[in-house]
């Protein structure tokens, strides 16, 4: 939801702080990096009680991950290993925040809320996931009404309302849940526009076969005119048809071919 709605908002205003941080030799790599340190040490505050700290430490990674694109920018070296490297260190903060808060609860007693931590950081997870698989395949995963930013506004709220952080983890994990089911059905959609025709099957193929290989086999008997021949039976003076020998044999030799393509499709 923010993506869609309030990013090019945001890059007004960060672009011109991403020249200015260029400028004096500051890399984005470097941002990353400095935002997992403080990613660490927010996880360490809040796991040890300290909510307010955990606070400010969400507010301070969020800073350079915030930052590291419009320096990339700025300096000129977009590439894909910085993309990877801030995508990766996103995931580990996600992971510290959540791990973080899930420790807090356990050692206040509250098992259920510290597993609905770490059930929300599995649900995060799978948000990602959704996303990457999908452009790697074409299509368009963004958008949701959690995603990684409304993620980490939620918390930083619960942390300076810590009364509060039990029911915003919950509403977390709900919402992120339904993020996932939005996520899935919006691929599965584009996917299915661009179904290929029902797939021939094995059996469809097995007849298709037998129908073209009667089909010549009757068209070579018109081309011959000798296919078949009458001949008088000793008895009762009727005639009788009586398949040519080559030709009972070539139909013997057909229905193995068959009978063998046949087994080994199924």
């Amino acid at each position: 939801m923010f993506d869609g709605q309030f990013r090019s908002s945001v890059d007004r205003w960060t672009t011109p702080i991403g020249r200015a941080i260029s400028s004096v030799g500051v890399t984005a790599d470097l941002l990353t990096l400095s935002g997992l340190v403080f990613g660490l040490a927010t996880a360490v505050a809040i796991a040890s009680g300290h909510t307010m700290l955990g606070f400010v430490g969400v507010l301070a990674t969020g800073v350079p991950d915030l930052l590291d694109g419009p320096v990339a920018k700025a300096s000129g070296l977009v590439s894909k290993r910085g993309a990877f490297f801030d995508s990766f260190v996103d995931r580990v903060n996600d992971l510290l925040l959540f791990g973080g808060i899930g420790l807090l609860m356990h050692r206040n007693g509250h098992d259920f809320l510290a597993l609905v931590s770490f059930a929300s950081y599995g649900l995060a997870s799978l948000i990602s996931y959704q996303r990457a698989k999908a452009e790697s395949l074409g299509f368009d995963a963004k958008g949701g009404i959690m995603e990684r930013a409304e993620r980490v506004i939620a918390v930083a709220l619960g942390l300076l309302l810590s009364a509060l952080l039990g029911p915003i983890l919950v509403l977390i994990f709900l919402l992120t849940f339904v993020t996932v089911v939005q996520r899935f059905l919006k691929v599965w959609g584009q996917g299915s526009t661009e179904m290929p025709e029902r797939a021939v099957t094995s059996r469809t193929a097995y007849l298709q076969l037998r129908r073209q290989e009667q089909k010549r086999r009757i068209q070579g008997r018109r081309s011959t005119g000798t296919t078949r021949r009458t001949s008088i039976g000793p008895v009762t003076g009727r005639p009788i048809r009586s398949v040519r020998r080559h030709d009972h044999q070539t139909r013997q030799r057909a229905a193995i071919r068959m009978r063998s393509w046949w087994e080994n499709q199924r």
